[in-house]
């Protein structure tokens, strides 16, 4: 055992274990190939002796430090903490660690790809929209970011990995669902106009309105996804717009803004939902069911985007696109 009073190392455990230094080592390795009583005689010493691997020392050997970092903007979107909670078990679960990056704008995110590229990062998965492509290419210039993923949107950067949901399909099921309820003077109300790293969902439910009903709706969208100004931009649209001018229902690209859409309708113009004015979102947040706004919207299935994200970390090849995830119409009583 270690005599000089310095940190235990694997000779240490493998003394005590009685096995080799490589059994040691082969014992903390994921789907190493070691006997299960080996590896009980190793963790057993080791945690007899508080043996800890050196993770830093294991990444330079293999070139590998199973660490993502996670870079998200957009923390007043509440579908965000569901991403981050299916993405961070289903990580976790396949043996990787996580590192959460917040990034509230362009110049902040370049920053932290440059700084997840120095920490020798297994990827950077990129949850937001600001990342321009000059940030991007940055990082990929640095070469240590192996693997630039942008989730849950899609990249015009040929050299990332964009695992996302089919948003035209998404859209096209929203479109349908709003005529076929009857609705005929919609509004669509979108996030941040984001190039690098955009949805489809405004574009495609314009267009795909234009091509049934040979008229184009009008939009506007705001510079981030926060329901309070989703609220104002509501309120101070159609506050002075007589009730037979208004629009029917409101498309929404996300659930954050549709929330703040329904409680301006309510509270800043003395409306109803879905009564005097619809409402439909996109994603399926936690408060969408409730009964303050039970919100017509769209699931995306983050449980399949994210075991895909650990398929492209382990080099595994798939038989379905990573763009075009089939998510669910969930229709309740705001349209």
């Amino acid at each position: 055992m270690n005599d000089q009073g310095g940190s235990i190392t694997a000779d240490d455990v493998a003394a005590l274990a009685g096995v080799s230094r490589w059994t040691v080592n082969r014992a903390f390795k994921k789907d190493a190939s070691i006997s299960a009583k080996s590896r009980e005689k190793v963790m057993k010493a080791a945690q007899e002796l508080g043996y800890v691997p050196d993770l830093l020392a294991t990444s330079l050997a293999t070139d590998r430090t199973n660490l993502v970092a996670l870079l998200v903007d957009d923390f007043a979107n509440p579908h965000k903490l569901i991403m981050m909670e299916r993405l961070t078990r289903i990580l976790r679960r396949n043996g990787y660690d996580t590192l959460l990056v917040n990034t509230s704008d362009e110049e902040d995110a370049s920053a932290a790809l440059l700084n997840a590229s120095q920490r020798r990062v297994d990827a950077a998965v990129l949850i937001g929209v600001s990342f321009n492509d000059q940030s991007l290419e940055t990082a990929l210039g640095a070469k240590r970011v192996k693997k630039l993923i942008v989730f849950a949107r899609m990249s015009s950067n040929d050299n990332t990995i964009s695992i996302c949901c089919d948003d035209r399909a998404a859209m096209t099921a929203i479109t349908q669902h709003v005529f076929s309820a009857g609705y005929r003077n919609p509004v669509f109300i979108a996030g941040p106009q984001s190039q690098s790293a955009h949805l489809q969902r405004k574009e495609t439910f314009l267009s795909q309105w234009e091509k049934t009903t040979g008229s184009r709706p009008k939009f506007a969208s705001v510079e981030r996804y926060d329901p309070k100004l989703a609220y104002d931009l509501v309120a101070e649209w159609f506050r002075d717009t007589p009730k037979s001018e208004l629009p029917d229902v409101l498309v929404c690209e996300n659930d954050a803004l549709a929330m703040g859409a329904i409680d301006a309708i309510r509270f800043e113009l003395g409306l109803r939902v879905s009564e005097d004015i619809a409402v439909t979102g996109f994603d399926n947040a936690p408060q969408a069911s409730s009964p303050h706004y039970e919100l017509t919207t769209y699931r995306q299935p983050l449980t399949e985007m994210a075991e895909a994200l650990v398929d492209v970390l382990e080099g595994r090849k798939r038989k379905s696109t990573l763009n075009a995830f089939q998510g669910q119409l969930i229709v309740r009583k705001s349209a």
